[in-house]
């Protein structure tokens, strides 16, 4: 199934859901198709939970590193 097919599955689900269920219907079904989503690329190998952890230290590293290569050092 290409991604369009379900985009145009996912969009009228939600639409549905807003017709019918009103606006808390709409996010209901809005944030569980977004957990569903998230758990189906960690079953699937395309995400890894530390993907969701940012590290503090890697991150000012690689802050000092591009300020080094800007400063010709």
């Amino acid at each position: 199934m290409s991604k369009a097919v379900v985009g145009l599955i996912a969009g009228m689900a939600l639409g549905f859901a807003g017709y019918f269920g009103g606006f808390w219907a709409f996010l209901l079904v809005l944030v569980l198709g977004a957990v569903g989503l998230v758990a189906g690329r960690l079953m699937e190998g395309d995400l890894e939970p530390g993907d969701f952890i940012r590290r503090r230290h890697d991150d000012h590293q690689r802050v000092r590193d591009s300020r080094r290569q800007a400063q010709g050092d």
